[in-house]
């Protein structure tokens, strides 16, 4: 009895506990192969179309031919310390614009001084003021909608414009030119994103990685009508199309109201197209790293347009492909570099380094969408990365709450 005693706390029980630290390693990296094949197999599918992609707008020099075509709708709150650049960008767009709508909800903070200087340099500015926010709608849908409703009947294409944007010059004759001789009825742009802050250099690209490994680069053209990716910071869409839909009505409640009438839009056979608008339009979305992840990261599960089980499903993906593998890399290298070389372990260390090396590389691949000139410690973007992890968390706490704060504006239970 002693020696039997002996033997286990002194002998047996530390190999009886690697064994089965041992076991469990390969169980579980076993489990977690057959979980992350399939899914690496459909992020490749959706990044080996990335050289076929639409190639990205560049700005035109206006055409006679546009004249008038365009209405653009602006809506505002409390913009004033970042709507001067979009003002000034608008006002460069030559004739092909016809009017530009500013639809005010009661800013405080000197907004409207802004567009009233604005409006006396270019008459084609037309402030306004929308209606008490109804009790069904978000606000950002209902400011346009009201723009789009107010806009001349004689603009045959209606272009949203957020105020944080910053349209370079061309801008809509190009989104005129690629719509009418491509065919498309609603053309969205991902901009080149305009980072200052250490914090947003580090967490902003990953959390824009996301929607990158759920629907490809912009600029696919394959996706289905309820795969859709739109971008409403630069959202224009023939007025017919519009018309048809309702206006912005079908997206009132939707926190993402831009892919939700992106997809409303494309179920009824139109062609839709998000591009990659970087050389025509720059964005400073928000200030600091904390804003960030509060005011993005609120909206990118896109759970307004899109059913529980692909909401869930898509986080489930992000988790396997872009949450999980940087710390098992680590985990796994420490199992190997501990004598443990079994072929589950190796297998999945070498298939989670694999997707490593992928995510860094399309660091590099996503480079050109963002202008850094003004950042502080730019190096720091190259270690976005180390943030995924973190990324795919907010994802999945966005995914599990509805908002109740948003552009300075409360929402009670109606819009859940």
């Amino acid at each position: 009895m002693i020696i039997h005693v002996f033997l286990i706390n002194g002998t047996l029980a530390p190999a009886i506990a690697g064994s089965r630290a041992s076991f469990l390693l390969e169980a579980g990296g076993l489990l977690l192969l057959l979980l992350q094949l399939p899914a690496v197999a459909i992020l490749l599918s959706r990044l080996l179309r990335g050289p076929t992609r639409h190639p990205p707008l560049q700005p035109l020099a206006p055409d006679p031919e546009f004249l008038g075509k365009v209405s653009v709708v602006v809506p505002t709150l409390n913009e004033a310390a970042r709507i001067s650049p979009c003002l000034t960008g608008l006002s460069q767009q030559s004739y092909e614009v016809r009017e530009i709508l500013v639809v005010d909800s009661d800013s405080t903070d000197g907004t409207i001084d802004l567009v009233k200087n604005a409006q006396q340099q270019d008459p084609r500015f037309r402030l306004m003021h929308d209606d008490p926010l109804p009790g069904d709608w978000v606000g950002r849908p209902w400011a346009l909608h009201n723009g789009f409703l107010a806009s001349s009947a004689d603009s045959e294409w209606i272009l949203g414009i957020d105020a944080d944007t910053q349209p370079q010059a061309g801008l809509v004759a190009s989104l005129l030119h690629t719509a009418l001789t491509e065919g498309y009825d609603l053309i969205s742009l991902s901009p080149q994103f305009i980072l200052k802050d250490p914090g947003e250099l580090w967490l902003q690209p990953a959390l824009l990685m996301t929607l990158v490994y759920r629907f490809g680069p912009a600029g696919e053209t394959n996706n289905s009508a309820d795969r859709v990716m739109a971008n409403g910071q630069c959202f224009f869409c023939r007025r017919s199309v519009l018309a048809q839909v309702g206006g912005y009505s079908s997206a009132r409640r939707s926190f993402c109201d831009d892919v939700t009438l992106a997809r409303t839009i494309a179920a009824q056979g139109a062609r839709v197209g998000f591009l990659d608008g970087a050389k025509v339009l720059k964005v400073r979305m928000y200030e600091g790293m904390a804003e960030t992840w509060r005011e993005w990261g609120r909206s990118l599960d896109l759970k307004d347009a899109a059913s529980r089980a692909q909401v869930w499903g898509d986080w489930l993906f992000l988790l396997l492909v872009q949450g999980l593998p940087l710390p098992l890399t680590v985990l796994f290298l420490g199992a190997i570099l501990a004598g443990k070389t079994s072929i589950p372990i190796v297998a999945t260390f070498s298939l989670n380094l694999l997707l490593v090396m992928i995510r860094f590389g399309l660091n590099a691949a996503i480079a050109p969408s963002y202008d850094l000139s003004q950042a502080k410690l730019r190096w720091l973007f190259w270690l976005s990365p180390l943030a995924d992890p973190i990324a795919v968390l907010r994802i999945f706490l966005s995914s599990t709450q509805t908002p109740k704060q948003w552009r300075g504006r409360s929402y009670g239970k109606e819009q859940s």
